[in-house]
């Protein structure tokens, strides 16, 4: 067991590219591929035949990928049965010490419940519609700003999917203008598996060290953002190694999470007119393909792993004590069991009770800022552009590999037809 965690250490150290990509079995990797917007056909196969399937792994340990929507919450679900702690996922004490990323999706109960009451006012929709205004505006100076292209091409990935999270993670968490661009660079190193050497651990080292400045910086002069309302309100019962860890983790879930749904649902968009031409002035149609987006596109691949406390059984398969379960959040929510035709998109399905903000303790504590940022955008984009053309054929579109959230690299798009 030892050298099994050392194994899982040295990948999480020195990130996966094309040099370690050999270490990890290819069913360990397979709900992370995808056939453009839809996962492999063998994450479709395992799902139907074994919901729950154990991975063997390098020094006798076990993996466990869950695909089925039912076993799915039966895990995420259970944070008596399973655990986040990230030590599991490290092989020496000073890789904890050194790159622990703190926040709520690597900590459990108490200390998650702790946490997560610290951050769950600023999360309330009374909080949140203060940056209505602000969203709205932000939207529509990238609109604005697209529009003076000259050619009438852009790439709507860098000019509006990544500014307009970014931006809003910025005045949520109250980042100072000039570091926006850094900021920008440390969320996208997090999730890229092929990002070389220092991804992810040395995306998070660097984000936690940033984040520590502004902390430090806030202590003396606290702002109206979320790390100045946390200072202010629970001074230093908060410490800054805790502060850090959670803006960081506001970083991880709001910034790349939102870039990736806006620039996959406006590519959803380019394929369905109609849809396109309906949101642009029916409120509730744009809230329905909003939600219906999330199920079908689930950007965030896997759920954060876990660990079984002690043995566990979910559906009908015994997980031993010890062992890691993958989540398969992009499986669960196409599983039949959930909804008819899972594979299909379709805007008028009524998608509620979909995982793409996980389930549970561990459920995405920024859900709602995400849906106001695609129910403002979408519309908007819809409204200005409403003869916008993909620039490119199809198939010359680059999406992301093996990366928790997935991702296309760019949209190249005619904004006039």
């Amino acid at each position: 067991m030892w050298l099994g965690r050392t194994y899982l250490a040295r990948i999480q150290k020195r990130g996966i590219g094309p040099g370690t990509i050999s270490l990890l079995p290819d069913a360990l990797l397979m709900p992370l591929r995808r056939d453009g917007l839809d996962p492999v056909p063998e994450l479709t196969a395992r799902q139907a035949e074994e919901p729950v399937s154990k991975v063997p792994l390098p020094f006798g340990m076990d993996a466990w990928v869950v695909t089925g929507h039912d076993a799915v919450k039966a895990v995420l679900g259970s944070a008596d049965g399973f655990s986040n702690d990230f030590t599991h996922l490290a092989g020496n004490a000073g890789v904890v010490e050194e790159q622990h990323p703190g926040g709520l999706g690597f900590s459990d109960p108490p200390v998650h419940t702790r946490l997560r009451r610290i951050l769950t006012p600023e999360f309330t929709m009374r909080r949140l519609r203060r940056l209505t205004p602000r969203i709205d505006a932000l939207v529509e100076e990238r609109l604005d700003a697209m529009e003076a292209a000259a050619d009438g091409t852009v790439d709507l990935v860098e000019a509006f999917a990544l500014p307009i999270p970014s931006l809003t993670i910025c005045e949520l968490l109250g980042v100072p203008y000039e570091d926006r661009h850094d900021f920008q660079q440390l969320a996208m190193e997090r999730f890229d598996l092929f990002a070389g050497a220092t991804a992810p651990l040395g995306a998070m080292s660097a984000s936690l060290s940033y984040f520590r400045d502004v902390v430090k910086k806030q202590r003396e002069n606290p702002g109206d953002g979320l790390i100045g309302m946390i200072v202010k309100e629970h001074g230093d019962s908060v410490g800054d190694d805790e502060l850090a860890g959670l803006a960081d983790g506001v970083l991880t879930g709001g910034f790349e999470t939102t870039a990736s749904m806006l620039a996959l649902g406006s590519l959803l968009l380019l394929q369905d007119p109609d849809a396109f031409a309906r949101i642009a002035g029916d409120e509730t149609a744009a809230a329905a393909f909003v939600e219906e987006s999330l199920r079908h596109l689930t950007v965030v691949q896997l759920a954060f792993p876990r660990f079984a406390r002690e043995d566990v059984e979910v559906a009908g398969v015994l997980i031993p004590k010890g062992d890691m379960v993958l989540c398969s959040l992009s499986g669960a929510n196409r599983d039949a069991t959930f909804t008819a035709d899972g594979g299909r998109f379709d805007p008028h399905r009524k998608a509620g009770g979909h995982l793409a903000f996980g389930y549970g303790i561990h459920r995405c504590i920024g859900a709602e800022l995400a849906r106001m940022e695609l129910r403002a955008a979408f519309p908007a984009l819809a409204r200005r552009f409403p003869a916008m053309r993909l620039a490119v054929p199809p198939e010359e579109l680059a999406f992301r590999k093996l990366s928790i959230v997935y991702g296309v690299e760019s949209l190249p798009v005619r904004l006039r037809g």
